[in-house]
């Protein structure tokens, strides 16, 4: 088959699955906006750019959607190309996200069309007013409201659509549910697992094991969403308890989901001046953005992993981190409920209270043998339930000969 991906950022939650597509000798092109990524074996690569800016003096409810716009307007265009060089695929896939995938069907309106939904917006109910020091004003509901004209459409077009967790589905709305599949992109086990031997050195020198004492944090960015603020307020006591003990924070400085900062301003730096000399620095590691190895590496020697979230899309982190054998302290936040049973295969925490993360975590790295069956739980969830192989590739390839053959 030829089969055409359209993804932002190269190649997303599709890496897998192109792979598996190419060694099965099917025709794979993948439009994307990342000229930076490296490619993928067999995969023809086209990158797009939209041809201006969204307009400064739209109404800021349309800001999202009019960029969205000029990204589906260029890819539609790459599209056209191709169907002009004598291209025509048997099937479409691409994330909605960034209005990609909004006028595909207008260049090949007889190609099966696959969309990945990962959030429809609320205002009651998810990440709007999950914090109660957030305001909501006469702008909140309709704003929220017009951020899902891309869903919505989005919703029109395709044929089937996929999303990750059983969650994120709920929240769209219920018409179009049996249109909606949870399949999970999956977890690679065989590679993310745990290693006794693992070892991680520090730039400052110092080299960590799993016999050390080793609190980690992982986010695409240190931010709000991601609870960094909760988790660096509760880094303190932890420290002072345990005095061995080392931090690792795992993260960039920018800010990928919910409000920004001032300008010049990030939530690190907002973190270390709040509170100043109350802990040891030289335990406490920044590490920034780190190559995939080194990253498994530190969930490796992990003693406690603290993930923490909003009522949002569930980070690929947290699986990870079940797979690599982690003690997970988590948010007690939708999301994670769905992966994580309290006392079972990790720990749920009020992700507001860092009185109460820093007790459970201390919990851990107190008594390490009492949470073996935690280690050894999550995994298997992981294992039983998002593996790559066994399960969600699988499962994504069924969806693709589910949506070819219903064509």
């Amino acid at each position: 088959m030829k089969i055409l991906f359209v993804h932002q950022n190269f190649p997303g939650q599709y890496l897998h699955l192109a792979r598996r597509l190419v060694e099965e000798k099917h025709q794979v092109v993948f439009i994307t906006q990342r000229d930076d990524a490296a490619s993928l074996t067999g995969v023809r690569k086209i990158v797009y750019k939209p041809r201006r800016p969204p307009t400064p003096e739209i109404h800021h409810y349309l800001y999202d959607t009019e960029k969205s716009i000029l990204n589906a307007q260029q890819v539609a265009r790459v599209a056209f190309d191709l169907k002009n060089s004598g291209f025509v695929p048997d099937l479409m896939l691409g994330h909605n996200g960034w209005g990609e995938i909004w006028y595909l069907k207008d260049i090949f309106p007889d190609t099966p069309l696959i969309g990945y939904f990962e959030f429809f917006y609320r205002q009651h109910g998810a990440d709007a007013d999950f914090d109660p020091e957030q305001v909501q004003n006469m702008n909140t509901g309709p704003r929220i409201r017009t951020k899902n004209i891309g869903n919505l459409l989005a919703l029109d077009v395709v044929d089937r659509g996929q999303t990750p967790t059983a969650w994120q589905k709920s929240l769209y709305p219920a018409r179009y549910h049996d249109l909606i599949r949870v399949v999970h992109e999956g977890i690679d086990t065989r590679r993310v697992c745990p290693d006794p031997d693992a070892r991680l050195k520090l730039p400052s020198g110092v080299e960590l094991t799993v016999n050390d004492e080793v609190v980690t944090y992982v986010a695409r960015n240190l931010e709000a969403y991601r609870g960094f603020p909760s988790f660096m307020r509760a880094v303190p006591e932890i420290l002072e308890r345990r005095h061995n003990a080392h931090v690792i924070i795992v993260g960039g400085d920018e800010v990928s989901y919910g409000q920004k900062l001032p300008e010049g301003q990030t939530y690190r730096q907002k973190m270390l001046d709040e509170l100043g000399d109350s802990f040891d620095r030289s335990r406490v590691h920044f590490l920034g953005r780190v190559p995939y190895p080194v990253y498994l590496n530190i969930l490796r020697i992990s003693s406690a992993h603290v993930y923490l979230t909003y009522p949002f899309v569930l980070s690929w982190s947290v699986l990870e981190a079940m797979a690599a054998g982690c003690v997970v302290v988590a948010s007690d936040t939708a999301p994670v409920r769905e992966v994580i049973k309290d006392g079972e295969n990790g720990v749920l925490v009020d992700f507001f209270s860092s009185k109460e993360i820093a007790e459970k975590t201390i919990d851990v790295l107190e008594a390490p043998e009492e949470f073996r069956r935690h280690r050894e739980n999550a995994r298997r969830t992981i294992v039983e339930t998002y593996d790559l192989t066994t399960r969600c590739l699988p499962a994504q390839l069924r969806l693709l000969q589910e949506t070819v053959g219903a064509r």
